[in-house]
């Protein structure tokens, strides 16, 4: 299975969202990286292959989850969020993805409360 993880689907629909496959060495902690690569699925995908309102109902819930972050855990999503958007500007990402990046935290009102 973890062969299939790297290697692109060839049989993705047209219409589903997905974002670029982060590299394990910059050391950007797991579970951010499923977060966003969830989100940039469900918020980006055509209605042909998601859900609106399943999509939605998701968003809401990870947004809640991730606006209980604090201390030492909001620090690292920060610094990581960092990294990512750092990485981004390397690979010279195209300004939709760096915008997502960029706005990411504030948008789900992460650190906020």
């Amino acid at each position: 299975m973890s062969d299939q993880l790297e290697q692109p689907c060839s049989d993705v629909p047209e219409g589903a969202a997905v974002f670029p496959l982060i590299p394990d060495e910059l050391g950007i902690h797991p579970l951010l990286l499923a977060t966003l690569h969830s989100v940039v699925f469900f918020d980006g995908s055509d209605a042909e292959v998601v859900n609106d309102a399943a999509a939605n109902e998701a968003l809401n819930y990870l947004a809640s989850y991730l606006q209980r972050l604090q201390g030492p855990d909001l620090k690292r999503i920060r610094e990581d969020m960092d990294a990512l958007i750092a990485f981004g500007k390397q690979e010279a990402w195209p300004k939709e993805e760096m915008q997502f990046l960029q706005g990411f935290l504030q948008e789900f009102g992460v650190g906020q409360g």
